[in-house]
């Protein structure tokens, strides 16, 4: 069970990455075409392109799963603690009003939660 919050917190913790990285690729200018045609067998332009539609999705996914937890005590733990890490553990649980160790019993249920709702995850 140990491992599988581990991995659940790494994939939130890449969300943060996820949306800054989709982010600059937003910023980034279009392609422009010369029409010349390229001798390589790769597209840039369409690896880029194919690379930002992969970012978009995963972040929806991502999205989604955190949306559809109902417990704002549990969004709370996810969004502010975990992803944003806007808080300290100790502020976390002062925001909350709970002991340390009832802080991470609610973290790692929330984490669990968010699991049921993240599809690219087995639990």
């Amino acid at each position: 069970m140990r491992q599988d919050v581990k991995k659940i917190r790494n994939l939130l913790k890449q969300y943060a990455k996820l949306k800054r990285d989709l982010t600059a690729f937003n910023q980034v200018s279009s392609p422009s075409f010369d029409g010349v045609s390229s001798h390589s067998s790769r597209n840039g332009a369409e690896s880029r392109l194919i690379n930002h539609v992969d970012l978009a999705y995963q972040l929806k996914e991502v999205e989604d799963a955190l949306n559809a937890i109902d417990d704002p005590q549990y969004q709370f733990i996810l969004h502010d603690y975990v992803i944003e890490k806007r808080f300290t553990r100790n502020e976390a649980c002062n925001q909350l009003s709970v002991s340390v160790s009832k802080f991470n019993y609610m973290k790692n249920e929330a984490l669990h939660a968010f699991a049921k709702f993240y599809s690219d995850i087995t639990v």
